[in-house]
């Protein structure tokens, strides 16, 4: 049985350096990296060598995942490792973006995640890991990013519930709740909104979350947290009412939400 990996979102920041992690790993015969743009991918694997199967696929079209099923069904593999990656986020507010926009976002941060899942799961073996990127922004409402902090508070309950349902098969689901990160996420998702997330605190190297993730899912841990302002954030959200924590967001963010658009 061919031992592989499944990354998607692998092409470029967190999960480019997933993949450059578990690529080194023993066990790992190959990594099936799944992005959109094949260019990317091709590049990703002239980087890292031998091991990456580049596998283009725009995870928004459902249509897809029964394509992959298809492939995992047709060679004779075991998934060690499934890490959900792809999504991407949007600063603004809910009337910037189209009806197509936001289904399209919810489509991929949270149908993507499931149906990874279940495509995947049953060709994993015992010991295998799931890893969920979702985000610190799981932890409270944020206006101003309200679909995509909702989209990652699903991952992250998502993510522990499942832990817990895959006890009876020895397979972990660990929910990686980052804070920002040094990538290229935010020039897709700055869209020059009036009122927007502008001020990017404790920001964290992707190749440390991504070890950090790794150990964490190894530990069995249902959820993995990097540096300690984030540890902070998280506390801070378990303790305050949710209605004091958007309140310091806004003020962060040196938003009103009661002006105009153009006051701003």
């Amino acid at each position: 049985m061919k031992k592989i990996a499944i990354i998607t979102g692998a092409s470029t920041g967190l999960g480019r350096e997933f993949t450059k992690i578990i690529r080194n790993k023993k066990e790992i015969d190959e990594i099936w990296a799944i992005a959109r743009h094949q260019d990317k991918l091709q590049r990703l694997k002239k980087q890292l060598g031998r091991k990456i199967r580049p596998v283009p696929m725009d995870l928004s079209e459902l249509d897809k995942f029964e394509q992959l099923k298809d492939m995992l069904s047709a060679e004779r593999v075991e998934v060690l490792y499934l890490v959900n990656n792809a999504g991407y986020a949007k600063f603004c507010s809910y009337n910037d973006l189209s009806v197509k926009d936001s289904i399209n976002m919810i489509d991929l941060n949270i149908s993507g995640v499931v149906a990874m899942g279940l495509v995947c799961i049953p060709f994993m073996p015992r010991k295998s890991h799931i890893i969920n990127i979702a985000s610190q922004a799981a932890f409270q409402p944020l206006p101003y990013q309200n679909l995509y902090s909702s989209t990652k508070a699903f991952v992250r309950n998502y993510t522990r519930a499942l832990n817990v349902e895959l006890k009876d098969r020895g397979i972990t689901a660990t929910a990686v709740c980052p804070g920002w990160l040094k990538t290229n996420l935010y020039e897709r998702a700055n869209i020059g909104a009036a009122k927007a997330t502008r001020r990017f605190c404790g920001m964290n190297p992707p190749d440390k979350v991504a070890r950090k993730a790794l150990t964490d899912a190894d530990k069995g841990k249902d959820i993995s947290i990097y540096s300690f302002y984030v540890n902070f954030c998280h506390i801070g959200a378990k303790l305050l009412p949710q209605r004091l924590m958007m309140e310091l967001w806004l003020r962060q963010q040196n938003i009103n939400p009661y002006s105009l658009p153009s006051q701003q």
